[in-house]
């Protein structure tokens, strides 16, 4: 082999190891490509799978809490529905009470005398209905001899009011509602309370599921 021919063998061969070497690369190029592509995918995969879990977790959610508003809103109508008939019976049973001449006319005295236990005023003023006032005034006596030592007047000018006594201090700056209006209102929340308590058995939480 001559010079020529071993020169020659020589290109040939260092070209082969060349695209050998090049080929190789690619390779590893190739396959170094697709697994970055395989993992881009799965993290994309991912990415879309949890963000239609997220999507399906609050549209759920949403309807839940929907569902529960609608639910309270329910409750609501129902127990304040059931606190108007309370209040409407507690009026009609005031009005059969009222009727006792001697029973009501003791109530309304216990009623003055309380409240103005709590009025540290020695003058006091008792305002009542017309009818009341009528009442009252035929068995003022009694009234006043349960508050010695302190001036009771009873007020001519009715005011509005199913029954009781509203009593006020002579100055009008401290007054006790004890009329059956002022009463019930005191006594709403407790029939509120119970009416829900009646409506909600122990153990039944109306609040979101997604509480805590």
């Amino acid at each position: 082999m001559n010079q020529v021919d071993a020169l020659e063998q020589a290109i040939l061969a260092r070209a082969e190891r060349l695209a050998t070497e090049y080929r190789d690369r690619a390779k590893r190029g190739r396959d170094s490509i697709l697994r970055e592509a395989a993992d881009k995918r799965r993290l994309r995969e991912q990415r879309e799978e949890a963000q239609a879990k997220a999507i399906g977790e609050r549209t759920f959610r949403q309807q839940v809490q929907a569902s529960e508003l609608k639910m309270q809103s329910q409750l609501d109508r129902v127990r304040w529905n059931l606190v108007q008939s309370v209040e409407r019976r507690l009026a009609d049973r005031w009005h059969r009470f009222a009727e006792d001449e001697t029973a009501y006319l003791a109530l309304l005295r216990e009623l003055i005398r309380v409240a103005a236990g709590q009025i540290e005023r020695d003058s006091l003023l008792v305002q009542a209905n017309l009818h009341d006032i009528k009442r009252l005034r035929l068995d003022w006596e009694p009234v006043v001899a349960a508050l010695p030592g302190r001036r009771v007047v009873l007020s001519e000018e009715p005011i509005e009011t199913l029954g009781g006594v509203l009593i006020v201090s002579e100055d009008r700056s401290i007054r006790v509602d004890n009329t059956f209006e002022g009463r019930l209102a005191r006594l709403r929340p407790r029939i509120a309370q119970t009416i829900l308590e009646r409506l909600l058995p122990s153990g039944l939480d109306t609040g979101s599921l997604f509480t805590g």
